[in-house]
């Protein structure tokens, strides 16, 4: 009976013994489990090239809607769409009727202008009745010098038709043109050298000036850059978007290019040095726009928030006033972490 009692004793104790091991053991695995294993690079500041890309829309460097002052009957229209024409040429031929009748009106007041001007200066007739036909003669000669520029209509530069929408014969109404929104006969741009205006963050005004170099690219010339220069900033910075506009000049050699086309302005601003990180470094809040990343201090892992600027190849510019040249960013196993996890860094 004692031997009995001695037997359960003994494999009591051993069970106790067991089960206190086990324990112990699954403790070590969770203290070991929290400790998160990472990968970190020294953060560094390096000199990169402030260049900017901004998306556009080329445009003609000039571009008017031809059309008279005034309704009337279109006579003769001697260009076609794609007609190129020289500065002074003629695009719109009007009715010359009301011309013709206001010029032979300004030939007689002409006659009897001189002739009341000679009775004059012998003084054979009144001062106010000579400054009446002289007001008369004046009023009338600027009338013809109206009706001339409005009855035959010139190009105002060299350039192409870019667009036609009256044919001979018909009456031009001075009614908005629905494909212009403007009152127009035909079109005319100038293609030889084109312009660009793009929106450009408000933080780069210091940094861009008026004859600064630009890089126009292409999608349908990929490998043909096209060089063009600022000639135009403006004044002023839009609230709402915290943008300004600038105005970029290219020559368009060879006629290569076309007002419509999209396009990228490259410009490149000062040497800067830069706080640059592996772009895998950082990470996006679910849920927003709102950038992060973490630093290792102590041991432990920090939360930064980062602000996103330029990429170069696999590395990203970020911002943030808590970082500093020689902080170990977390590059690996930093999707697992949280602020203030316990972390090991391995090689």
């Amino acid at each position: 009976m004692k031997s009995l009692l001695a037997y359960t004793l003994f494999f009591t104790a051993l069970l106790l013994a067991s089960c206190g091991g086990a324990g112990s053991s699954e403790e070590e695995n969770d203290t070991r489990a929290a400790v998160e294993n990472v990968r970190v690079t020294s953060l560094e500041v390096r000199e990169v090239a402030r260049t900017i890309k901004i998306t556009g829309t080329l445009l003609p460097w000039e571009e008017r809607h031809i059309a008279p002052a005034q309704p009337g009957r279109i006579m003769q229209i001697p260009v076609e769409i794609g007609t190129r024409v020289a500065q002074g040429a003629l695009l719109v031929q009007m009715d010359p009727t009301q011309l013709l009748q206001a010029e032979l009106q300004l030939s007689n007041l002409e006659t009897d202008f001189r002739r009341l001007d000679t009775l004059r200066k012998t003084g054979s007739i009144a001062k106010q009745q000579f400054d009446q036909m002289k007001t008369q003669y004046e009023v009338t000669q600027r009338n013809v010098e109206f009706l001339r520029e409005n009855t035959r209509l010139t190009a105002p530069f060299s350039g192409v038709i870019s667009g036609k929408y009256n044919e001979p014969g018909e009456i031009f109404s001075a009614a908005p043109n629905p494909m212009t929104g403007k009152a127009a006969i035909v079109s005319i741009v100038q293609i030889d050298r084109l312009k660009v205006t793009v929106a450009v963050s408000e933080q780069y005004f210091p940094r861009i000036n008026t004859g600064m170099n630009a890089v126009i690219l292409t999608d349908i010339y990929p490998d043909r850059p096209f060089t063009g220069s600022v000639f135009r900033i403006h004044p002023t910075i839009d609230p709402a978007t915290r943008t300004f506009n600038i105005e970029v000049m290219l020559n368009n050699t060879g006629n290569l290019l076309r007002p419509g086309m999209f396009c990228r302005v490259q410009l490149d601003l000062d040497r800067v040095e830069a706080l640059l990180i592996p772009a895998h470094a950082v990470l996006k809040m679910q849920g927003s726009n709102d950038r992060f990343l973490f630093k290792e201090e102590n041991g432990n892992a920090v939360r930064v928030p980062v602000t996103l600027g330029r990429r170069y190849d696999d590395l990203v510019e970020v911002f943030s006033d808590k970082l500093n040249k020689g902080d170990r960013i977390v590059t690996s196993g930093q999707a697992r972490l949280v602020d203030g996890a316990a972390v090991n860094i391995v090689q």
